[in-house]
Parts: structure tokens; C-alpha cells; sequence
């Protein structure tokens, strides 16, 4: 009896363990994906679609954090081809965006090896300065664009009134 008793509480802690992971991991958040083929690569980006629900996303992040540029599951960038983002090959393949606030109006674009809450200074790939715009308009949910503009990869970033740009290019 013992025995059955061990095997039903050991059971029930498993669950209780899949179903907190399963919670914390995931907020019901849509995933968005972003495609372009840019001079010839094919570009991808997966990333979670978090709504504002009356946040300031200007008030949610301080000087030197990085933010996953999304929710729940990394945001990743994946390309057929080798790029080139802030003058550093990056290999083809799947990597983690994220973007870096230094201060008011000063964003970066970081390419990392690891996730926002694991990030460190080794783990960063590359990395180039994001465009920062204020809009009038305000955007509720994440929504990433990846475009070509003449060869050059272009990821446009919106949320509530938060505008970022920043561009990056195949390797030669």
C-alpha cells in the first residue's frame, strides 16, 4: 500500500511540475512570423505577440537591459545565408534577437546565443544600433516586419508608440 501511495504522490508532483512549467513558459500570447527573401536569402523571424494592456513599453525596460523584442518563447532570426549586422558575420542558421535600451531614443539590435534571461556580454554574436521613432498612433499587440529595401534586410519593430528600425545585409 506504501508503495502505490509513493508511486500516485510521485505522479502527482510530476503533473504539478508540467502544469507550473507549462504556465510560466507560456502566457497565451500569439506567435507572429516575419518572411522576406532578402538579395536572395530567405529571412525568417518568430517572435510572440504580447498586447499592451494599458503598459507604457518606454516604462517597462531600463537603461542597459535587453528586451526579447517579444513574449513568452525567444524571438529568433533565421537565414538560409550568412549576414552581416553591424559589420560582424553572423552564420547562417537560427539566432536570438534582442534589442538593448541604452538610454532615451538609443536602441541596438543584438544578435545572441543566448535567451534575454540568460543574456551576458559573451553571448552576443552582433550587434548594430536601432533607429528609434515616436508615433502618434498606438500599435496593441508586437508586430515585427522584416523587409528588402535594395539588398539590405530591414526589421521594423512596433509597439504602443515605440518605433525601431535597424538593418543588416547578406555576407558577402
Amino acid at each position: 500500500m506504501q508503495r502505490i501511495s509513493r508511486i500516485v504522490l510521485g505522479f502527482a508532483v510530476l503533473a504539478a511540475a508540467a502544469l507550473l512549467t507549462q504556465t510560466t513558459l507560456a502566457h497565451g500570447n500569439d506567435r507572429g512570423t516575419a518572411t522576406a527573401t532578402i538579395a536572395g536569402a530567405q529571412v525568417t523571424i518568430d517572435y510572440g505577440r504580447p498586447a499592451l494592456k494599458g503598459r507604457d513599453p518606454l516604462g517597462l525596460i531600463k537603461p542597459g537591459q535587453v528586451w526579447r523584442l517579444g513574449s513568452d518563447a525567444s524571438t529568433t532570426l533565421e537565414s538560409d545565408r550568412d549576414f552581416d549586422v553591424g559589420g560582424t558575420k553572423v552564420p547562417k542558421g537560427k539566432h536570438i534577437l534582442l534589442a538593448r535600451f541604452d538610454g532615451p531614443g538609443k536602441w541596438s539590435l543584438v544578435v545572441s546565443s543566448k535567451p534575454w534571461n540568460q543574456y551576458e556580454a559573451g553571448a552576443k554574436i552582433a550587434e548594430t544600433s536601432m533607429t528609434f521613432t515616436p508615433a502618434q498612433d498606438s500599435v496593441e499587440t508586437v508586430t515585427i516586419k522584416l523587409s528588402d529595401r535594395n539588398g539590405t534586410g530591414v526589421i521594423s519593430v512596433e509597439w504602443g508608440k515605440l518605433r525601431l528600425t535597424a538593418e543588416f545585409k547578406p555576407a558577402p
